[in-house]
């Protein structure tokens, strides 16, 4: 049986297991991070700022769609956990056959939905005319390709779900390489633009799902079979009472990200331009928190459905101390290096490059400041969503969108572009206040240890 890259998180030490499981996953990330990055070098560099203004006008609403599919897919990720824990192998295959069965419904809703609706929000954003165009084009390639986006997460979740986080690393690697010499070519050889710094994306997503789908065919316990795919109700409203929270949190915050693009587009192209290159920037600095993340939903999830609540308590405390230090050491690389870094993503004459340097390297340096803040978070959102409860991080994502567009709208009136700084800052915060609570909240909830009770039952 091929199982050496699953891992058993319910047995060893907590911190090692969630770092060791984690370490894959945030290389994965880096890869993930290199090719969005050198998309945006590609197109501020060679194309110019407005290329790169309009490359972030569609920053938002690309990751509203990305992150439902992310939510639906991490969602159903929590009840594979739990049923590979607890070793119930019959039921994570039919978790797994409904779970592709409703992403293939919902892949196909948000095709429909995402071009039906880019030219009505671009307009309500009152995106520059200018780079309107731009924005457009790369939207609509973009969701023409959420078939290809859903199939890799919930290939990548299925692996994660089971403690392999070696092979999604190993695709992202694949896919990095893949969409750096695609957006060489078809932006700099074929001149396609815009355009061809999506099509790149997308092609390399393909080829990272694809990757990741071969490795889980050699899975015997993932062997499907056709009754694994026969859509039965219960599960089906499970899976969706855990997806469907989650991917409406992640929703919920873009459309409060998306408000702040409306603010942000009010201040112009140099703005806009610089705005984008340290959001760029903002995936590296959240690389590690996602990677814990996904770490301990594995590790909650897997010594739930093994009965180990004693563990989950300790595998909390670990994360935390990991992700706390992990944060400090990037925010100072970032501080020293970040000028420099943002010096490769932006051209035009040196007062351009000059403005939107300093726009880009401020809003760099308050989100560094503040991003124990942001690893909190994503530990602490995490563990409760391990726990199999999707409701209350919904409740932080509405959090977060009350605070972002509270901020976004009422600071840049009273100090500024400081303000729109600012707003991401007490996004994190009002989450952080909802999931620090409903985490205490959650974990006195849980049942008693399994291996305490039969301890107590020996003796």
């Amino acid at each position: 049986m091929t199982t050496s890259r699953t891992k058993n998180m319910t047995q060893g030490a907590p911190g090692s297991l969630i770092l060791g499981f984690a370490l894959p996953l945030m290389a994965g990330n880096v890869f993930q991070q290199l090719y969005t990055v050198v998309d945006t070098m590609v197109v501020g560099k060679y194309l110019g700022v407005s290329a790169l203004a309009a490359l972030g006008a569609a920053d938002w609403m690309n990751w509203m769609m990305l992150g439902i599919v992310q939510g639906f897919t991490q969602g159903f990720g929590i009840l594979m956990a739990q049923e590979f824990g607890a070793a119930h192998y019959d039921r994570l295959r039919r978790v797994v056959g409904i779970s592709g069965l409703l992403s293939v419904f919902f892949a196909l809703f948000l095709v429909a939905g995402g071009q039906l609706a880019v030219n009505p929000v671009l307009a309500l954003l009152q995106t520059p005319g200018d780079i309107l165009g731009g924005t457009t084009l790369y939207l609509r390639i973009m969701f023409l390709g959420i078939p290809v986006v859903m199939a890799y997460n919930l290939f990548a979740c299925i692996l994660r779900s089971l403690g392999d986080g070696r092979t999604p690393l190993h695709a992202m690697i694949v896919a990095s390489i893949t969409n750096i010499v695609l957006d060489l070519l078809f932006v700099m050889g074929l001149q396609w633009g815009i355009a061809g710094a999506a099509i790149a994306t997308l092609i390399a997503q393909l080829v990272s799902g694809l990757y990741c789908l071969y490795y889980i065919g050699k899975l015997d316990i993932l062997r499907l079979s056709r009754a694994d795919f026969r859509f039965q109700g219960s599960l089906g409203l499970k899976l969706l009472g855990l997806g469907f929270p989650m991917a409406f949190q992640n929703c919920i915050i873009a459309i409060g990200g998306m408000i702040i693009q409306f603010v942000v587009n009010g201040f112009g192209v140099i703005f806009i331009a610089g705005y984008t290159a340290a959001n760029k920037l903002y995936g590296v600095l959240e690389i590690a928190a996602t990677s814990y993340g996904y770490a301990m939903i594995t590790y909650v999830g897997q010594n739930l459905g093994a009965g180990k609540t004693k563990r989950i308590r300790q595998g909390m405390r670990s994360a935390l101390v990991i992700a706390l230090v992990t944060s400090v050491s990037i925010a100072a690389v970032m501080l020293v290096f970040g000028k420099v870094i943002l010096g490769w993503f932006i051209s035009g004459t040196p007062a351009e490059v000059e403005a939107t340097l300093q726009v880009a390297y401020t809003y760099l340096a308050v989100m560094s400041v503040c991003l124990p803040i942001l690893y909190i978070l994503h530990v602490t959102r995490a563990a409760i969503q391990g726990m199999g409860n999707t409701l209350l991080p919904m409740a932080s994502g509405i959090a977060e969108f009350v605070m972002r567009t509270a901020a976004a709208l009422i600071l840049p009136g009273i100090i500024g572009q400081m303000g729109i700084y600012l707003a991401e800052i007490a996004a994190w915060t009002g989450a952080d206040v909802v999931l620090v609570s409903s985490y205490f909240l959650t974990v006195r909830k849980l049942p008693a240890d399994a291996e305490a009770t039969e301890d107590n039952g020996t003796s």
